[in-house]
């Protein structure tokens, strides 16, 4: 809720309001436990993963929740999950680094698509963009600010590419908190590849984006990936025409044209005046989970429901699609079961563009599936190889 992440977590925040509002007064709250209402208490994970660790534990001691939610910067997520293991609660984490599900954690749980997805997703994306305009991709550049996460991101979309016989004539790595994107700028200026391909979180995005505007760079595309800048609506006001024609991937679909995600989507923009993308899409969907957990746990032990052992049977039971639940409307692939290491089956990531729109900036879902009347822009048109 504080530091250089905190726009994350505002949203995220009020994501989990809206989705705990909904549960408990349009659903009745948990019907198997009596109708028992979900109380939401919001905890700061601070900057660091000490500050993670220290919030957590300060979380269960005064508030003993059954289930935590959080916290979705990776390296504080995996600092949050020792401290919920070790107490024996149920940790839903909204952190994408891979690993944090090859822990051997017994009590965790991920319905989003996994870092390195997200990488895998934004090359097969312009890998496809370029097939279908008959272009041929011969070099990327790889940028990613050095964190786990960025890390993750930018190897899955390395290993794409390069399966794809595409050169990776660079994989740059920056510190997270990168004042001067110059040195790095002249760098891929060197390299004049025909993609870019850019891991970042929020202000590094848009740091990035305002740095390739001014040096006057023009690849054939700039692909962000891992659901952090570029096209969420805080980092379009923030860089404003900088991003235009950039790429992101979520974890969440906005456009996705379910009942309950319409319902969501607009009761969202009704509250906060903006769209919710990747840290309120996650809560979302994750929010609904524990929800359809917390009833499958009343049913299937009902004299002993919200034991750690019991819960974490519930959440391994789920089998939830788009007709049996509210949480797999939310979802990309509408679907939703999890594994033995707790992380979900089906997992999918999609891909939004800045567009402009009637003159206003905005993000609009471009892949797998294009929103209606929308299509991806593609090659960009600043690209100085286009015609």
């Amino acid at each position: 809720m504080t530091g250089s992440h905190a726009v994350f977590g505002q949203e995220a925040k009020d994501a989990a309001e809206l989705v705990v509002d909904i549960i408990n007064n349009e659903l009745g709250g948990i019907k198997s436990l009596c109708g028992a209402k979900i109380q939401l208490v919001v905890q700061d994970s601070g900057e660091t993963p000490d500050d993670a660790r220290l919030a957590a534990e300060r979380l269960i001691s005064t508030e003993h929740p059954v289930i935590v939610i959080g916290a979705y910067i990776s390296r504080n997520t995996a600092a949050v999950a020792e401290v919920t293991e070790r107490e024996k609660v149920i940790l839903v984490m909204d952190g994408l680094v891979d690993d944090l599900t090859k822990q051997g954690w017994q009590y965790v749980f991920r319905a989003a698509p996994k870092a390195s997805a997200h990488g895998a997703t934004a090359a097969k994306f312009v890998i496809e963009m370029a097939q279908q305009k008959g272009l041929t991709i011969n070099s990327a550049v790889i940028l990613n600010e050095d964190s786990i996460f960025g890390t993750y991101v930018g190897d899955g979309a390395k290993m794409e590419l390069l399966r794809n016989g595409i050169h990776v004539a660079a994989h740059i790595t920056y510190p997270y908190d990168i004042t001067d994107f110059s040195s790095i700028i002249n760098q891929i200026k060197s390299i004049n590849p025909d993609i870019i391909i850019s891991v970042p979180y929020f202000n590094d995005g848009v740091l990035f984006a305002k740095a390739v505007q001014q040096a006057g760079l023009h690849p054939m595309f700039i692909a962000g990936a891992g659901g952090c800048g570029y096209t969420d609506p805080d980092s379009i006001q923030a860089a404003g025409d900088a991003v235009l024609y950039y790429t992101n991937t979520y974890s969440y679909n906005f456009a996705r044209p379910t009942q309950w995600n319409q319902k969501i989507v607009n009761e969202f923009k009704q509250r906060y005046g903006k769209i919710p993308t990747e840290a309120g899409g996650i809560i979302f969907y994750s929010m609904f989970t524990i929800y359809a957990a917390l009833e499958k746990a009343g049913e299937m032990f009902p004299n002993d429901p919200l034991n750690p052992d019991n819960l974490k049977q519930a959440f391994l039971a789920l089998d939830l699609t788009d007709d049996n639940s509210i949480a797999a409307q939310l979802y990309p692939s509408g679907h939703i079961k999890f594994g033995p290491d707790g992380d979900n089956l089906y997992a999918e990531a999609t891909v939004a563009q800045v567009q402009e729109i009637n003159g206003t900036l905005k993000p609009v879902i471009v892949w797998p599936d294009a929103e209606p009347g929308v299509q991806p822009i593609f090659p960009r048109p600043d690209w100085q190889g286009a015609d």
